[in-house]
């Protein structure tokens, strides 16, 4: 099976939801054009059209995979509004997946607010092949420790954890300027919440959840690639080759790849396009990419 673990898409049901808010996160409709607005974040316009389900499910087909995982766009911040706006929104975001053709399936995203181990129950119930947290919920030993719960009870229900750039909760993001360039964040605060995420996790998380399975979005900033100065800064030693640590591709091309797979393990890498954000650059290895998706799920009796 030939899997994009890494993939957005904006139903209907969850721009509904969202164009119905008064606060950020929302959407305003207006002149032919949906555009979302939240915090920390350029105005994004929606192509609707691209997102109509057949144009997404015949583009799945042309990519060749046979299945697309979706995760809610963390960066949004829903999983970080008060728990029941969050819980409205993610209710919304899995009814319109749900609804998708076959070749889709869905990571489940947890509300932050209130989190309860039992919250992992609730996502896996309406079918998701896993758990999605944004990065920010597990940024230091404080937060790490605050979702130990919700990281055991996914570990036993022997499902995988992907872990995307996102703000966890009571996180301020800063307003974005009016001339800051589009790609300003995917570049800084993305990369930095992913690395907290990773370091955290090899440093701290792992020893506490041995059985656990991880995927971490963007190859984790390529924060495995900096154990050279974790070492000389006086860091404690982590296993880069974790074979149940996974990293996804995308937004990277053939020469972090390269690096990476050499660091931590061509199998670890799997491959994730992130549309509809962006274009999936060509490395070279998307085949072996795309079948190493299985791979992540075959070790932990899953079927996705």
């Amino acid at each position: 099976m030939r899997i994009d673990v890494h993939q957005h898409i904006w139903t209907e049901s969850l721009i509904d939801r969202l164009a119905a808010r008064d606060a950020p996160p929302l959407v305003r409709r207006s002149r032919g054009l949906t555009v979302l607005h939240c915090n920390g974040e350029q105005p994004y316009v929606i192509d609707t059209v691209a997102e109509e389900s057949r144009r997404r499910a015949r583009l799945v087909r042309n990519d060749g995979l046979d299945l697309a995982l979706i995760a809610i766009s963390s960066p949004v911040g829903i999983e970080a509004l008060p728990r029941r706006s969050a819980l409205e929104l993610i209710r919304a975001h899995l009814d319109g997946v749900t609804a998708l053709p076959d070749r889709f399936a869905a990571w489940g995203p947890l509300p932050l607010g209130g989190i309860d181990a039992d919250d992992v129950d609730d996502v896996l119930a309406r079918g998701c092949v896993g758990v999605s947290l944004p990065a920010g919920a597990l940024w230091g030993a404080v937060q790490l420790a605050r979702m130990a719960p919700v990281l055991e009870r996914i570990a036993l229900r022997r499902v995988p954890l992907f872990v995307h750039p996102g703000p966890g909760l009571h996180q301020r993001q800063s307003e974005a300027e009016l001339d800051e360039p589009s790609w300003w964040r995917a570049l800084t605060d993305y990369v930095a919440q992913m690395h907290a995420a990773w370091l955290t996790f090899t440093t701290n998380g792992r020893h506490q959840h041995p059985e656990l399975v991880v995927l971490f979005a963007m190859l984790a900033g390529c924060a495995p690639l900096l154990t050279e100065r974790l070492d000389s800064r006086g860091g404690p030693p982590v296993d880069v080759r974790d074979p149940r640590i996974f990293y996804d591709t995308s937004s990277y091309g053939p020469a972090a790849v390269e690096m990476m797979a050499r660091r931590v393990g061509g199998g670890q890498l799997l491959y994730g396009s992130d549309r509809p954000v962006i274009e999936p650059v060509a490395t070279g290895r998307e085949a072996l990419l795309q079948a190493n998706g299985a791979g992540l799920f075959a070790g932990i009796g899953v079927s996705a």
